[in-house]
């Protein structure tokens, strides 16, 4: 199906050429200005229902919705990459994912990623619903997010686990450092998610054009300036926790994107540290934990001191 992207365009941009402006590099469309054009003269882009010309000068709150065209098929090589297998049988694998580490490969990223690894040591045996870019991919965890990932190896397989994940009966358990402390100790967030009206890098708590989004979450450990968190998410939007957190005020320690960059630190300190599911074959209920890596340890140890 081909991606639909949604743009409000801020006051502080009005009179400003349409094409000009859906091509610069913040809108994140991977896009030359003559592709847009391209996409406006195939009525692909639309300003508040309605095709324009290629000359269009946007308004302040103008809604902009552009599809993008279909990405050309790939065709990805294995790449001989060493994974921490948790679990493996017939049907999945379980992989404990390194921070730093792409799961499919994206704009910027198109080797090295999680993906090309398991072309090697799976061969043909994963399953082919996400496509060739991602095959055997059910759930995705972000690149500078560490821990547990589970991979579907056969269309059945794929569907049991995706229907599993629908219903919310798919055990994801997150431990975070989140910056400051807080007012309550345990608490339930349940925020909407959608794609950012402007920044499509990124996601937001908003009523519009948005998938209701539950977080759980518990205090570990109290510190002066961050708290140390487990999380169950009952819903997987894309960033949920990383958004939610930042929502109320406690964003991901090192999160450069929701967030502040934290000294030595790549990133969010996020790690999916348990996952648990039904087995697609034998019915038997599954469960796998991560211990903490090194790095989030290390901060651990820094703020402990």
């Amino acid at each position: 199906m081909p991606e639909h992207v949604t743009f409000t365009v801020p006051e502080e941009f009005a009179g400003e050429r349409l094409d000009k402006w859906l091509a610069a590099p913040e809108r994140d469309l991977q896009m030359t200005r003559s592709a847009v054009q391209l996409r406006m003269e195939q009525q692909a882009v639309l300003v508040n229902g309605t095709p324009v010309p290629k000359n269009y000068r946007q308004r302040g709150g103008d809604v902009i919705e552009i599809t993008l065209p279909e990405p050309e098929p790939l065709t990805l090589e294995p790449e001989n990459i060493p994974l921490d297998i948790v679990y493996e049988d017939a049907d999945l694998l379980v992989v404990n994912k390194p921070k730093g580490m792409v799961v499919h490969p994206a704009p910027g990223h198109a080797t090295g990623t999680l993906v090309h690894a398991l072309l090697y040591h799976c061969g043909d045996q994963l399953s082919g619903i996400n496509g060739v870019i991602r095959p055997g991919i059910v759930h995705r965890i972000d690149r500078n997010t560490s821990g547990l990932l589970m991979v579907a190896k056969t269309d059945a397989a794929h569907h049991s686990l995706s229907a599993q994940i629908q219903a919310h009966s798919f055990t994801r358990e997150y431990q975070a450092v989140a910056v400051g402390r807080f007012r309550e100790p345990s608490g339930t967030i349940d925020a909407p998610i959608g794609r950012h009206p402007v920044d499509r890098k990124k996601m937001c708590v908003t009523q519009k054009n948005s998938k209701r989004a539950v977080t759980h979450y518990e205090t570990i450990l109290a510190y002066q300036k961050a708290t140390h968190l487990r999380l169950r998410l009952e819903t997987g939007r894309t960033h949920q926790i990383r958004v939610h957190l930042a929502y109320l005020g406690h964003p991901v320690l090192g999160d450069d994107i929701y967030g502040k960059p934290y000294p030595g630190l790549e990133g969010q300190c996020l790690h999916a540290a348990k996952i648990g599911f039904v087995h697609p074959t034998t019915g038997q209920y599954l469960e796998f934990e991560s211990p903490l890596p090194d790095y989030f340890r290390r901060v651990l140890r820094q703020l402990r001191t």
